[in-house]
């Protein structure tokens, strides 16, 4: 391993980058999309958007346990539900709070700069 350890952080961190711009930039696109017509209640729809890859993430999991893995003991797939469960629930919330975030600083930006005279 020696000096490839330090290899793995790094990937990560770029892959997380790239998570995090792709929920932004998905996120902003179809709240603006949203805006032009005229529809102005975005914050859950910013919300729920980016947040539905921890949705997938969670089918994707119940997927490879039933497809890939064997499992025998009602207790383990319990186990494995129920951690993929959290798992998911928190990938959620974080990638749905960059969708919001990202939508909050566009909408701010974007009436900011509208004058009213």
């Amino acid at each position: 391993w020696l000096q490839r350890f330090y290899y793995v952080f790094g990937f990560l961190a770029l892959v997380l980058l790239l998570l995090v711009i792709t929920c932004a930039e998905i996120s902003i696109v179809l709240c603006y999309f949203q805006l032009c017509n005229e529809d102005y209640n975005w914050w859950w729809r910013a919300f729920l958007t980016s947040g539905s890859s921890g949705l997938y993430l969670f089918v994707y999991s119940i997927v490879y346990m039933s497809t890939k893995m064997v499992m025998t003991r009602g207790v383990s797939i319990l186990l494995y539900v129920g951690y993929m469960l959290i798992a998911s629930y928190s990938f959620f919330m974080l990638t749905g709070a960059v969708g919001f975030l990202a939508c909050f600083l566009f909408v701010h930006a974007i009436y900011g700069a509208v004058k009213v005279e």
